[in-house]
């Protein structure tokens, strides 16, 4: 068996995210905003054929998945050994089923509608994710419906206000998690946030 070779990403050094995106897209053909409903039922295909909670580990501490629904999949997720939730979806709030498994949960409810979102949505997250990891015994679980969306650039988020680089953290979310779609307009919601948070250091 030939070995297969390892893919190779250069950027500018000042390139933007954007660029960065459709770079990184183009190469591995990870879905974009156009063929994100063909690949949202791939994803319900593979649930009834599989049926367990759609949940991705980003790192070995936070995972990025879709939605959890009913108590069933609640205690799926907390036998991963999650401690904490961040909720986006506007459609569902997980507090009452996390409640019998002792999880703490951030709702955070997100319109999946492709508009700019406000930083203040970034720092409610970016927060409780941050006390929460203080304690080395936690996990933290970042979900919307499908995972696709506003649970992946919250956890971009998340990423980058923990030190990553933008480009390393859109990489390895979506070489894990090849669903991801970042689109536009919530990376530069991202991109905001951390240059308030920046400004606000200095």
């Amino acid at each position: 068996m030939r070995p297969q070779p390892s893919l190779t990403i250069k950027t500018a050094p000042k390139a933007s995210a954007k660029l960065f995106r459709e770079a990184l897209l183009r190469q591995r053909g990870i879905l974009t905003s156009r063929n994100f409903f063909a690949g949202r039922n791939h994803l319900a295909t593979e649930r009834r054929e599989t049926p367990r909670m759609d949940m991705t580990w980003i790192t070995a501490r936070i995972a990025l998945g879709g939605g959890i629904w009913n108590q069933e999949n609640m205690a799926a997720v907390a036998r991963t050994g999650v401690t904490h939730i961040i909720d986006m979806q506007i459609e569902f709030d997980d507090t009452p089923l996390a409640e019998p498994h002792g999880i703490e949960v951030l709702w955070n409810p997100t319109d999946d509608d492709f508009q700019s979102k406000p930083p203040e949505l970034f720092q409610r997250g970016v927060d409780f994710v941050l006390n929460a990891l203080e304690d080395e015994n936690a996990r933290v679980f970042v979900h919307c419906a499908a995972g696709v969306h506003r649970a992946a650039m919250m956890t971009l988020a998340i990423l980058c206000a923990e030190g990553w680089e933008m480009g390393d953290a859109m990489q390895t979310i979506m070489a894990r998690r090849p669903v991801v779609d970042f689109a536009d307009v919530y990376v530069e919601s991202v991109e905001r946030f951390l240059h308030l948070q920046v400004k606000a250091a200095d």
